[in-house]
């Protein structure tokens, strides 16, 4: 049989790269979607004041500040500690009753259990998520690292106010807390606890 004269030996060939290039690109772009994806979570979260997360520094509390006596929100305070940190970690008070506007102080408790100086790093939530634009903290151990001496104790201040303008369908607040391990990322703070039981 005879080779048929319109059919292009080299068609598949082409095809096939094409193809390949097509294949290559939209894997490269999906990487970068996802690469990119997690920075545009937080965006949004920011954005839109969903997932709970806080603001990272402190806010600025007036004598102006107007006081809603008329309403009271409970305010639920949790903590965590995942497997392999060696700290006690709670709060103080498990929840309370505030007025919006009314600026709290309370702390956390923390205890290093282990043999050797640990620094922490604790990370808040707020929830319900949008609560957390209306949870101001003007003071909180969580802005900065906590090293810890071996069996060393600390109180760990935390000074906020709710936003009066918060939502009347929002009664309770829970702020929770999960503390890190981060000595390995900070050896200037772990030299500073080594250098003070010295």
């Amino acid at each position: 049989m005879a080779a048929n004269p319109n059919i292009n030996p080299n068609h598949g060939k082409k095809s096939n790269k094409k193809l390949v290039l097509w294949l290559i690109g939209g894997s490269i772009a999906m990487f970068g979607f996802g690469f990119a994806l997690a920075p545009l979570y937080d965006i949004m979260c920011q954005t839109l004041g969903i997932n709970g997360k806080t603001a990272t520094s402190a806010k600025a509390y007036t004598a102006e500040q107007i006081v809603d006596k008329t309403r009271l929100v409970n305010i639920e305070f949790m903590a965590q500690i995942p497997p392999g940190i060696n700290w006690e970690f709670g709060p103080q008070v498990n929840t309370m009753k505030v007025h919006p506007g009314e600026l709290i102080r309370t702390n956390f408790i923390a205890k290093n259990l282990s043999s050797s100086a640990v620094v922490g790093q604790a990370v808040p939530s707020v929830s319900p998520g949008q609560g957390a634009l209306y949870f101001h903290k003007t003071e909180c151990f969580c802005f900065n690292q906590q090293p810890l001496a071996a069996g060393a104790d600390s109180e760990l201040p935390l000074i906020f106010f709710i936003d009066p303008d918060l939502p009347s369908s929002i009664n309770t607040l829970t702020l929770s807390y999960t503390l890190f391990d981060v000595t390995a990322s900070s050896q200037a703070a772990l030299a500073k606890v080594q250098g003070a039981t010295q």
